[in-house]
């Protein structure tokens, strides 16, 4: 659907329109994208949200998102954190993806591992994961926050509520 702005800025001397064509035209791909959505559309909302929010770039922010929903299934109680996902369309895609790419993302996370004792799991573990995909610690928190809020959003509060109930430490970041 092109818009009647859109229209009108194709319509423009070519001396008026070429930086503003480029605009319309990959929001109109990014939209139907979205709609298709490799990973649904919530997910797309979701990242585009922490995208805005975070100042975070995309990659960065799929592969987060990804991390915490990773660490919700593995952590957290699977007949609570099975129905969550279920009511987050993509959730489960990205959470896939960011489990196919390892648990010890970057050599800082692979020695923290090692000197921790081997396994780092939990909180600090996905915390290390996502510091490992760019991420600073406040962006981290901002992203755990904001995921879980927007969980919360999606969800309900006593269904995501629960679940950070029953794993040690997340009450902290959120």
């Amino acid at each position: 659907m092109l818009s009647r702005n859109a229209l009108q800025v194709c319509n423009a001397p070519a001396a008026n329109r070429s930086r503003s064509l480029v605009t319309p035209r990959l929001n109109l791909q990014y939209e139907r994208h979205a709609r298709a959505g490799v990973h649904g559309g919530l997910m797309e909302e979701l990242i585009a949200r922490l995208v805005a929010d975070v100042g975070i770039d995309r990659a960065a922010a799929e592969k987060a998102v990804g991390i915490i929903f990773d660490f919700l299934a593995k952590e957290g109680p699977a007949d609570r954190v099975q129905p969550l996902l279920a009511k987050l369309p993509g959730a489960e895609a990205v959470m896939q993806k960011a489990a196919s790419e390892g648990n010890g993302d970057g050599l800082m996370a692979g020695a923290m591992g090692g000197a921790m004792g081997g396994a780092m799991g939990g909180v600090m573990g996905a915390g290390m994961r996502m510091m490992s995909a760019g991420l600073s610690m406040g962006q981290v928190q901002s992203v755990t926050r904001a995921v879980i809020a927007y969980a919360r959003e999606k969800a309900g509060e006593d269904a995501v509520g629960e679940i950070v109930a029953a794993i040690p430490g997340l009450a902290q970041f959120v």
